[in-house]
């Protein structure tokens, strides 16, 4: 099913009609058409190319997914693939709604999957009435608003989960959860910053002049709109680096704890050594001082005892073990 929506003037006139009536409406003065379809829906848009001239290559981009962030200019019409984003419980359920737009002069078409919120974009709209006042250029506003604002949402989450592994950074939590939160967190990120970043010059690109989209009102929002893209853009820079360092930090603790503890197992090996060399010198098969006497025994016990204890208070001022 499709979702459809006539402006006329900036005021909702109606909703909900076949996308066959879109050429009727057109033909009308002071009308702006909004158009959502599923990428499932072929039969309507191809009938659409036809009625508002889209560029087959256009129509291709909007039917094979996973297109890079963009705008392509074609004679009479403007073409836009974005990614709006959300993350559901844990930061490895990452979802990213791919979504192609066509501008053209009086007439917005976007192509999604199921995934992409349009509740959300009509809420937008009704919500601000003097921006769709402006035609495609206000339609359009809403619809970038609505998907950097669901970048920034992500990246604030992912911004949480660092802030949780610096947390733990230096506990005692047991190293392989930390190593799967710390390869899912990246992960995310690297995914997140392939959509994010490319917003910059997307909406850099719709606010020329020569495009003749945005109009001398729309221009403080359309700025606005980049400032965003450009925070979300920088913020996810800044996460980049702070999880390397993260990373970098984690194997850094690793090797010395592993240094501690070969320091340790060193330091007891040495003092466990005394009474094996002791007993293996007063084993020998020769007399030697003591040999067959009492005393001679129990002087090797204090010789292993005092040795020993002498190892330990070393080992133990230079924090060996």
């Amino acid at each position: 099913m499709a979702d459809t929506r006539v402006y006329r003037n900036g005021t909702l006139e109606a909703e909900g009609f076949d996308p066959d009536k879109v050429s009727d409406y057109l033909e009308e003065e002071g009308t702006v058409v909004w158009l959502d379809l599923s990428t499932d829906d072929d039969d309507h848009l191809t009938l659409l190319s036809e009625e508002l001239s889209l560029d087959p290559l256009a129509v291709e981009d909007a039917l094979n997914r996973r297109q890079r962030p963009k705008v392509d200019r074609y004679p009479g019409h403007l073409f836009l693939s974005l990614y709006a984003a959300r993350i559901e419980d844990d930061v490895s359920d990452l979802a990213l709604a791919e979504l192609s737009v066509f501008v053209t002069e009086r007439a917005l078409v976007t192509v999604h999957n199921r995934a992409f919120p349009t509740g959300d974009l009509t809420a937008r709209w009704d919500s601000a009435p003097e921006l769709v006042a402006d035609g495609v250029g206000g339609l359009l506003h809403g619809l970038l608003d609505l998907v950097i604002d669901s970048h920034f949402e992500v990246v604030q989450r992912l911004d949480d989960e660092v802030d949780d592994l610096e947390d733990v950074l230096f506990t005692d939590q047991p190293h392989r959860q930390m190593q799967q939160q710390m390869f899912a967190l990246r992960k995310s990120l690297v995914r997140v910053r392939r959509v994010v970043l490319p917003m910059r010059e997307v909406v850099n690109t719709l606010m020329r002049r020569d495009l003749h989209l945005v109009s001398e009102r729309l221009t403080a929002n359309y700025q606005d709109v980049y400032d965003h893209a450009l925070r979300a853009s920088e913020w996810t820079e800044s996460l980049r680096d702070m999880v390397s360092t993260i990373f970098e930090t984690h194997l850094s603790m690793q090797d010395h704890r592993l240094n501690t503890v070969m320091k340790k197992l060193a330091g007891w090996a040495a003092i466990i050594s005394v009474p094996t060399a002791v007993t293996g010198y007063f084993g020998q098969n020769v007399p030697y001082p003591g040999f067959g006497k009492a005393w001679g025994f129990w002087f090797s016990i204090v010789m292993m005892a005092g040795i020993g204890t002498a190892l330990y208070g070393i080992f133990r001022r230079r924090d060996w073990i």
